[in-house]
């Protein structure tokens, strides 16, 4: 084989010949953050998903709601330790699709008499005095789409307790239910899990146990004659 006789030097890569190859501007490492855009953008999507599907439900943002009324009613004193039954107050819950708030002439109709010069009650006196409502703070709030009919539901047999929890202990009245559209569609679905005679709607008595609750749910469902509706009309109207 022929010796190479011409004296140029070999090309170098990347430069003209003979020339030095040109110095990194970055070390190699950093060709892994070229890895951290794709990861963020990926990572901010499931952290979206995730807030919209946990963070927003009403399970998270409703459950728990339990406003500081104007005046400190203990229902845990009222409906638990004294046993007012709760149409005394909500006096239209079997008639009427909205549940009253009470007028003050109702607080006065024991408390002219009773604890009358309460500091507790001075807010109510001075209702009473002036006729201007108590600023009561709603606790339970559906959204304005919704039709919900407290009579049609109350007449059937399902219990206050169901939707609105024991508020036989509550000394502040808080939102224990989600009362989103699944939850009040599987009620509709399943009904016999949550009726009770008419008679004892108001009755703060822990739920049945389920086996027991499922065969006087069932009873009750051929003896009222209750078949719920789940088409949407029905709820938005």
């Amino acid at each position: 084989m022929a010796e190479r006789t011409d004296n140029h030097p070999s090309p170098v890569a990347g430069g003209p010949q003979g020339a030095e190859p040109a110095p990194f501007i970055f070390p190699p490492w950093t060709n892994r953050i070229r890895l951290l855009p794709p990861v963020l953008l990926a990572g901010a999507g499931l952290y979206a998903v995730a807030i919209f599907a946990f963070g927003a439900v009403p399970e998270t943002t409703d459950v728990g709601y339990c406003p500081q009324q104007p005046v400190a009613y203990s229902h845990a004193l009222h409906t638990g330790r004294l046993g007012l039954d709760c149409r005394y107050c909500h006096s239209t819950v079997e008639q009427a699709g909205h549940a009253a708030v009470p007028p003050t002439q109702t607080c006065m109709n024991c408390h002219a008499k009773i604890r009358a010069e309460s500091p507790k009650l001075a807010i109510i006196r001075d209702s009473f005095k002036s006729g201007r409502p108590v600023e009561w703070i709603r606790v339970h709030d559906l959204p304005d789409y919704v039709y919900f009919d407290h009579s049609a539901h109350v007449r059937r047999g399902v219990g206050c307790v169901s939707c609105h929890g024991r508020v036989d202990q509550m000394e502040t009245v808080a939102q224990v239910k989600p009362l989103s559209m699944g939850w009040c569609l599987d009620c509709h679905r399943n009904p016999e899990r949550h009726l009770r005679r008419v008679e004892d709607v108001t009755r703060m008595d822990p739920e049945l146990p389920p086996d027991k609750q499922l065969q006087i749910g069932r009873q009750l469902l051929k003896e009222y004659g209750i078949h719920p509706s789940t088409d949407c009309s029905t709820c938005h109207r």
